[in-house]
């Protein structure tokens, strides 16, 4: 059994700040959903709003590391598990602001599958940092890490497969253009859950 709660018995602030960060990544996979669920009133307003709540979290992070001489964790590994959170949901603003500007042209596409996955992702990295807390088995954040790796070849799979679908039935470059771009940026998402959930498998296993 590996606990890391002697590495973390005065970190609580630490962690209660990568915890909120990766709620806000989860919470901006969950804004994605509602905004592609809908066909008018179309906001990035839920987007801002996590991704500012997420950077004053990478903020807090940065003058706490700054006023603590010791932590549990190495300072690089708070950092870059930090740096590596606040991406997502800068990621999925992205996705979500070229979604609005050219919806009149992929409104008919059908995002549920990809979202499902970016849901799963978001949620089982957020699982991951909370075991960062209590006594956990290496084996277990091995096996979460697993799930991520698996999700990021399943979206590759179905954004390929949806990809070719479109291109064999869509004749409108631009709109061709959109599609790939979109499905590049929801891409990225998953692969930045993916390289997060390495960080903190790596960080786990750096104190095992």
């Amino acid at each position: 059994m590996f606990s890391l709660q002697s590495f973390f018995s005065k970190d609580d602030k630490f962690l209660d700040l990568l915890e909120g960060s990766a709620k806000e990544c989860r919470d901006s996979v969950a804004a994605l959903q509602k905004l592609l669920g809908r066909t008018d009133g179309l906001s990035l307003d839920e987007f801002i709003a996590s991704r500012r709540r997420n950077k004053q979290i990478s903020n807090e992070i940065a003058e706490l590391l700054c006023r603590t001489s010791i932590t549990g964790l190495e300072r690089e590994d708070i950092e870059a598990l930090a740096n590596s959170l606040y991406k997502i949901p800068k990621t999925v603003e992205k996705f979500a602001e070229r979604y609005i500007l050219f919806s009149d042209r992929v409104s008919g596409l059908q995002w549920q599958q990809h979202v499902e996955l970016l849901a799963g992702a978001s949620t089982t990295l957020l699982t991951m940092v909370k075991e960062l807390r209590s006594s956990s088995e290496l084996e277990k954040i091995k096996g979460q890490n697993d799930i991520l790796q698996k999700v990021e070849g399943d979206a590759d799979k179905l954004m390929l497969a949806a990809f070719g679908e479109l291109c064999s039935r869509e004749k409108d470059p631009v709109t061709l253009i959109v599609v790939k771009d979109l499905y590049e940026l929801l891409e990225k998402v998953v692969d930045r859950c993916r390289d997060t959930g390495i960080v903190i498998s790596n960080i786990v296993l750096k104190n095992s």
